[in-house]
């Protein structure tokens, strides 16, 4: 999907049919065509495409003739995986040139929506160097965001696992320590191109552009420490309550076992009795009576017993 946007006059950010000069060129997951006429557009070989395409792709930020291309990871909410909120990163493209400002990602997201609702201040298309480092700010604000509801999802299954006896709250763990791992990777990879920038001429910056890029490196390493701690706080909680669950498990067993042999017993007295021989007071009247409450006293007493040494 391929649309443009222009900043106006008065600031305001309207979407246009025709791409102007200084105007800002979103895709999202574009098809061929699409591809192809930016690329014409912008008079740049095609080999960049595949990598801004790429999943795998590292970030990093190179300067060729007449532009400047730029690759992040940003991170963006996946799907439910076994009823859990799987978050991972994807490559954000963008692409600098004296006339143009192009963003590529893989699928839709949250950091350009933010840029097309018109939520981000002091937005200008043809600023290139603003709206670069002004990308770079939401990016890690949303990892701060994301990196607040894994914790929150944390604490959330942390309450569940004192009670329980499944294996779905290890699997919610699981999903979130890998959304961990993938945010600790990118939140590096991005750190390392935003301080890049800031050594480097790439992009002409002023007083207030620099600022910007340093609070967006700020944030970024307040991300990579957030996503340190509480990828180790997953780590031992999931042993822990492995741990937990395991014995759980083996509290309830131990509690089913107790209640049988209590069962046991009566059943064993009843066994006897239902052998077609001779047996003790089968010729007196309250013979029924009287077993039945030898057979209840006895399991009283073994199930006070059992209370006694804590075994139920």
């Amino acid at each position: 999907m391929l649309k443009s946007y222009i900043s106006r006059a008065d600031g305001t950010l309207e979407e246009i049919i025709d791409i102007e000069i200084g105007s800002w060129i979103s895709l999202v997951n574009p098809q061929e065509e699409e591809i192809a006429q930016v690329l014409t557009l912008l008079n740049i070989e095609h080999e960049i495409i595949p990598d801004a395409l790429d999943e795998a792709e590292t970030p990093r930020i190179e300067r060729e003739d007449h532009y400047i291309w730029i690759i992040v990871d940003i991170p963006v909410e996946v799907h439910q995986q076994r009823n859990s909120l799987l978050y991972d990163t994807i490559p954000l493209t963008i692409i600098v040139t004296e006339n143009y400002f192009v963003t590529i990602t893989l699928r839709e997201n949250n950091i350009i929506e933010e840029f097309v609702q018109k939520k981000v201040r002091g937005l200008y298309t043809f600023k290139k160097t603003r709206f670069v480092l002004q990308i770079l700010y939401v990016i890690a604000t949303y990892y701060l965001k994301y990196l607040r509801q894994i914790n929150q999802k944390t604490n959330k299954i942390e309450e569940a696992l004192h009670e329980s006896l499944r294996n779905q709250e290890l699997y919610s763990l699981l999903s979130l320590s890998k959304s961990l791992v993938y945010f600790t990777t990118s939140l590096k990879a991005n750190e390392k191109v935003m301080e890049k920038m800031l050594r480097s001429n790439y992009l002409k910056m002023y007083e207030d552009d620099q600022e910007i890029l340093e609070d967006a490196i700020i944030e970024n390493k307040q991300a990579i420490e957030m996503a340190h701690i509480y990828s180790n706080i997953l780590s031992g909680m999931m042993d822990a309550f492995a741990s937990v669950i395991s014995n759980n498990v083996n509290i309830v067993m131990k509690f089913l076992t107790s209640i049988t042999i209590i069962l046991a017993v009566p059943t064993m007295i009843a066994s006897f009795y239902g052998m077609n021989v001779y047996l003790p007071m089968q010729d007196v009247p309250q013979a029924f009576s009287t077993i039945i409450v030898f057979c209840l006293t006895l399991s009283i007493i073994i199930g006070l017993i059992f209370i006694r040494k804590k075994y139920i």
